[in-house]
């Protein structure tokens, strides 16, 4: 027990031990704030996709009540007014022209058109719910880093609390020990329990 103690209140350990958990403190540190930063880039990203999906889906939306309005009088027109009915077919989006063809105007609002028009929207919509998942991944590992680094801290604190003791005193070699630990579980958490975000 004695020499357990002698070798935990050793200056060298507990210089090593100061110096190891001070650097990967500062590691964690770093790291963390990285991942923070990542996060933010990514939530941005993914507003902005929102946004972009919501003003085309708005849009998609004001497209399609045109081609209906412009189908209806179309529609009405083609056989008693020809001129007219021209006039609005004109109008058609390239989107209601490609369905008429490909239906026979047999029902051209189809699945089909609707696919077409929202085409853009959910796209942006999908890159917008990868970016939030990402930043959501980022976030995991800052919270994770958050931890490490919490870990680290106390170890630290104990490594200082055991130099404050006398070489002789058993709380020095009790503290180093706790240090170690401490040292030994953040490498852990590092190791094998950070999420690595791709």
């Amino acid at each position: 027990m004695k020499k357990a103690n002698s070798f935990l209140g050793n200056e060298i350990v507990l210089g090593l031990l100061i110096a190891l958990l001070s650097v990967l403190t500062a590691v964690a540190s770093f790291q963390g704030a990285l991942a923070d930063g990542a996060q933010n880039d990514f939530e941005i990203k993914g507003m902005k996709n929102l946004n972009d999906g919501n003003a085309e889906y708005l849009t998609a939306n004001q497209e399609i009540t045109q081609d209906y309005s412009y189908y209806d009088n179309w529609y009405i027109n083609q056989e008693i007014n020809p001129e007219i009915a021209d006039y609005f077919q004109v109008q058609f989006s390239d989107e209601l022209l490609t369905s008429i063809k490909a239906s026979g105007n047999e029902n051209p609002f189809n699945e089909a058109y609707y696919t077409t028009k929202y085409e853009l929207p959910n796209q942006y919509f999908e890159e917008s719910d990868v970016n939030f998942e990402t930043a959501n991944n980022w976030n995991d590992r800052g919270d994770r880093l958050q931890l490490i680094l919490t870990i680290l801290a106390i170890g630290l604190a104990f490594a200082a609390w055991a130099s404050l003791n006398r070489e002789e005193s058993n709380l020095r070699g009790f503290f180093s020990l706790l240090a170690i630990i401490s040292l030994v579980t953040g490498l852990v958490v590092y190791l094998f329990f950070l999420p690595i975000v791709a």
